[in-house]
């Protein structure tokens, strides 16, 4: 019996199942997460290199060169705050909040430049106000100029390029002979006193002549109104310089003939024939400084021809 038992005994044959090839799970997603992420990190560090200034990319050359330098520099290893890592400035340890500190010096600079120029031009205005009331005290106090009721003449205000001083001309009083660029006796002692009061104030002065509209016969091939008020404007000047106004003191004299008429309805009106000073404000004479050439620092008057008085040839306004 044990033998038949023993033949009994089942067989138990196991069987392995081969199925399909197994999933590989979601490793490989992590993979190319990883790649898409260093792509994007590389294509924003190409960004922020395409637009960072030569300056900045020096910066943080240095600061990776030498951090320990850059840091005790003030965050730039050329020395020079202006070039400092974005998120840094001096303090290396606050990630924002700072700004260049080269920056914020040039602002600072400018402000103060264009605070201090309005400042400096309040105080010129306010200085030739007190010029323009201390002319007009010296006409009403002088006996002799206010015996001449000149008030009608004289105009004083004040224009974009400083205090203007106007003299013009009257029927009954001119200031010039018709054609003649000879001062009469009362202009020559209003000019002169004039002349000792501008030579009180260290501005540059501007001289102008002008006429009427009348026209010289004959002008356009020979001397003409161009020629008369510059004569004119040069003959103040000189009467000025007599009164005490020191001669460099002097920066343009011109003559505008009648191309700047004080009535334009009325262009051959005798208020059109006048004398213009103008006390130059600083604006105005860097203005004219900077047309000069280098070697013409000022301009005056030529003598030469302000000597010379028209002949009794030359033609006459009508």
């Amino acid at each position: 019996m044990a033998g038949d038992a023993k033949k009994l005994q089942p067989i138990i044959i196991k069987r392995v199942k081969k199925g399909g090839h197994a999933a590989h799970g979601g490793a490989w997603k992590i993979a190319y997460a990883d790649f898409v992420t260093a792509m994007m990190a590389f294509f924003l560090l190409m960004w922020l290199l395409g637009s960072t200034t030569e300056g900045d990319k020096k910066g943080i050359a240095d600061y990776f060169g030498s951090p320990l330098k850059v840091a005790m520099q003030g965050g730039s290893g050329s020395g020079d705050s202006s070039h400092v890592v974005k998120g840094g400035g001096k303090d290396l340890t606050r990630e924002t909040g700072q700004v260049k500190s080269g920056d914020v010096e040039a602002k600072q600079r400018s402000f103060s430049l264009r605070a201090l120029k309005e400042e400096q031009r309040k105080a010129e205005r306010a200085r030739l106000e007190q010029l323009k009331d201390k002319v007009e005290k010296v006409l009403a106090e002088n006996p002799q100029l206010a015996a001449m009721a000149l008030g009608g003449q004289i105009r004083l205000d004040m224009t974009k390029e400083g205090l203007r001083i106007q003299i013009v001309d009257e029927n009954n009083r001119p200031m010039f002979d018709s054609g003649s660029a000879v001062v009469k006796p009362h202009m020559r002692q209003l000019l002169r006193e004039l002349g000792s009061v501008l030579a009180e104030v260290p501005n540059r002065l501007t001289l102008e002549g002008h006429t009427d509209a009348q026209p010289f016969s004959g002008g356009d091939r020979g001397y003409s109104n161009w020629e008369l008020s510059a004569d004119r404007a040069n003959a103040s000047r000189r009467e000025l310089i007599a009164g005490g106004l020191p001669e460099p003191r002097t920066l343009r004299v011109q003559g505008l003939a009648s191309s700047k008429l004080l009535d334009s309805k009325q262009p051959e009106s005798p208020i059109n024939r006048r004398i213009s000073i103008i006390v130059m404000n600083r604006d105005a004479e860097d203005a004219v400084l900077k047309n000069l050439p280098p070697d013409e620092p000022s301009t005056e008057g030529d003598d030469a021809n302000a000597e010379k008085n028209p002949s009794s040839s030359a033609p006459k306004p009508r």
